[in-house]
């Protein structure tokens, strides 16, 4: 955020003005949800908890992009994005291995599920 909105979203907070409603708009806009690539050629087993043990609820098509709501740890799990124990939340009671998912980091990038 530039100096100037800042300094706009203090005054406007002073003041009970608008800007501070933009302000709110943008930290909104940064935590929105992104969706990331599974690795090529992969079908990925979608389960209902972050570990291999849970059921398999689906399999993700070649190709497909997830939205990643939250992280958590569960198994560790080998795959074309190294070894991992993050685990993605992508829906309701459902996960991926993030070792499959292109998402540019080792380690979190986004909340932990709580």
């Amino acid at each position: 955020m530039s100096t100037d909105r800042v300094e706009e979203a203090e005054r406007a907070e002073e003041t009970g003005g608008v800007a501070a409603e933009g302000v709110a708009t943008m930290a909104a806009t940064a935590n929105a949800v992104r969706y990331y690539s599974v690795a090529p050629g992969v079908r990925l087993n979608v389960r209902r908890g972050p570990g291999t043990a849970y059921g398999i609820v689906r399999v993700l098509p070649e190709g497909a992009r997830i939205p990643i709501y939250c992280q958590t740890p569960g198994t560790n799990v080998s795959g074309p994005f190294g070894t991992s124990n993050i685990w993605d939340n992508i829906d309701d009671g459902e996960f991926v291995a993030d070792a499959y998912v292109q998402t540019g980091s080792d380690g979190y990038v986004r909340p932990r599920c709580s």
